[in-house]
């Protein structure tokens, strides 16, 4: 399970209520089914920024750039003393490392095997043929709520505001639903249920 866009006090008290839905979804789906389940936070808009301090390496690799290769973690010395966590550049260039912190972790794995694992699972993104900043299952979700946010009607005074003010609503308004009406869903069809059609 990966946690996206949540405060860093915010954390355990999501983690402890979104950990304690997903056993009740199990055991509804099947009375004994209780996987083990490892809870991550990513966190992506943080400040850190890597690059080789090789001056050879820097020329020789990376065309005086001194960008770090694709793969590239951090687990020490700017991590959390105490808790498990590390930084993940998965792409090429100049892009900001992704943070995973690991908060709950019922399948006990070892800080390579994790390490490894996030990172082959950023180059299995169906949109690209190369790797990804970040692990597919968040982009996936993202891109879930985007399209998921087109069968949502808005309410007449959001309307109102975008004719009358010239402007969109902002992200604050937007995500104000209350009084928006939703649609059905549209049937999808046999030939594409097996294939990710969404994406």
């Amino acid at each position: 399970m990966i946690m996206d866009a949540v405060s860093n006090g915010q954390r355990y008290q999501v983690m402890w209520q979104e950990v304690v839905a997903i056993k009740k979804a199990c055991s509804y789906l099947e009375p004994d089914y209780m996987p083990s389940v490892t809870y991550v936070v990513l966190q992506k808009r943080r400040r850190a920024q890597f690059f080789t301090g090789n001056e050879h390496t820097r020329t020789w690799m990376f065309n005086g750039s001194g960008n770090v290769l694709p793969g590239t973690v951090v687990d020490s010395d700017i991590c959390h003393p105490n808790e498990f966590g590390f930084y993940l550049c998965s792409q090429n260039g100049m892009i900001q490392p992704v943070h995973y912190h690991i908060l709950w972790d019922e399948n006990r794995f070892a800080a390579g095997t994790f390490q490894c694992l996030t990172n082959y699972l950023c180059y299995i993104y169906v949109g690209c043929t190369h790797s990804v900043s970040m692990v597919p299952p968040v982009l996936y979700a993202r891109l879930m709520a985007s399209r998921c946010r087109l069968y949502m009607e808005p309410t007449t005074s959001d309307s109102e505001k975008v004719v009358d003010e010239g402007h969109a609503p902002s992200a604050s308004e937007a995500s104000d639903t209350s009084g928006a009406t939703s649609r059905y869903l549209p049937t999808v069809k046999g030939n594409v249920k097996q294939g990710m059609f969404y994406c």
